[in-house]
């Protein structure tokens, strides 16, 4: 499922990432690839999503957050 319809407080396992090879560029260096564990910070549904890659805080917004396919954790 995209990552922007996860909940706040849900971690997720990067699965795959749509788009093209400046997108994934970006991804990377913000170090978000496929295989990284990812949690959601908040989701407000109107807004940025803020995740967190360890100790890192990243806010994506809605359009980069729907090319991130994610399967949750349990």
């Amino acid at each position: 499922m995209p990552l922007i319809f996860g909940k706040s407080g849900e971690e997720f396992e990067v699965t795959t990432i749509q788009g093209g090879k400046g997108f994934l560029k970006k991804l990377m260096e913000m170090g978000i690839y496929s295989g990284i564990r990812v949690r959601i910070i908040l989701n407000p549904g109107n807004g940025p999503i803020i995740i967190a890659l360890s100790d890192t805080r990243i806010a994506l917004g809605k359009g980069m957050a729907a090319k991130i396919i994610v399967r949750k954790l349990s």
